[in-house]
């Protein structure tokens, strides 16, 4: 297998992180569970001890329509899926106009904003470990169970591109801070939004070091310059600890922390 140099402080969108040698998977076979698989780094906080990671190559970047499938490799980025179903009068993929990320990480984590979900109109999902059918995956709100690399996923094709959505998608996220994140830092408990607990604990514009909890929106953690790790980790663990005192609610992550002091814990 063939290794990239990334250096994180650049590729994730937290701007955290150390120059890294990261392994390319090329061939199904090549993965083994030894390895996290990397999307392109827009949830996702680097650790000072990360396990040893892996990107898909660019043989897993590209779209396909055949009859009524849209089938789409797991490197695609974002961008360029919302521009090919824009260009070819395409439905039901206009969020992707404002969701960074890699197609993979997208499904992995069944991206969406409200009820628009990737999961909505998927058919299935091809692994390092065979394809899945849509009703074979147990998924739900930025939850899925899928343990293997996504190689590809089909989609039912439709047309009918909403210029309209893509307004309301814009939108949606207008409120969101542009200052660099990892998008949401925790899940909205059920029946509640982890931003509104977070600035009732009075965490709102809290600052350690270079990383904040943003005075634009509470639940976005956000590198104001210079923001290492241990930082955010530390803002990570006093909202968790402040929500818990005073709700009795576990503020549940939804950046993904790779570190191998970290990972098994429940963040």
């Amino acid at each position: 297998m063939t290794t990239k140099t990334i250096d994180f402080a650049q590729y994730s969108s937290i701007k955290i992180g150390q120059k890294i040698d990261v392994m390319l998977l090329e061939e199904p076979s090549d993965f083994t569970d030894t390895y996290y698989l990397l999307g392109s780094c827009n949830n996702t906080l680097i650790g000072t001890q990360p396990p040893p990671l892996m990107l898909l190559s660019k043989k897993y970047n590209y779209i396909k329509i055949e009859d009524t499938v849209l089938t789409i490799g797991g490197a695609t980025p974002s961008g360029k899926i919302a521009s090919f179903c824009k260009k070819h009068d395409i439905a039901h993929f206009e969020l992707l106009s404002h969701l960074p990320g890699k197609l993979g990480g997208l499904v992995y984590m069944n991206a969406g904003l409200k009820e628009y979900e990737i999961f909505n109109h998927l058919l299935s999902i091809t692994t390092c470990q065979g394809t899945l059918k849509k009703e074979e995956i147990s998924y739900g709100y930025r939850f899925t169970d899928i343990n293997s690399p996504i190689l590809e996923v089909s989609f039912t094709l439709e047309k009918g591109f909403d210029k309209e959505k893509v307004a309301l998608f814009k939108k949606m996220r207008s409120n969101q801070p542009s200052t660099p994140s990892a998008g949401s830092c925790f899940k909205n408990p059920k029946g509640d939004y982890a931003g509104r607990l977070i600035e009732a604990v009075g965490l709102k514009g809290m600052r350690v070091g270079g990383m904040e909890f943003s005075t634009v929106h509470a639940n976005f953690l956000v590198n104001q310059g210079n923001g290492t790790f241990d930082d955010a980790m530390e803002l990570i663990k006093e909202a968790q600890k402040r929500v818990v005192e005073k709700f009795r609610i576990h503020l549940e992550c939804e950046i993904i922390i790779l570190d191998k002091r970290y990972m098994n814990e429940k963040l």
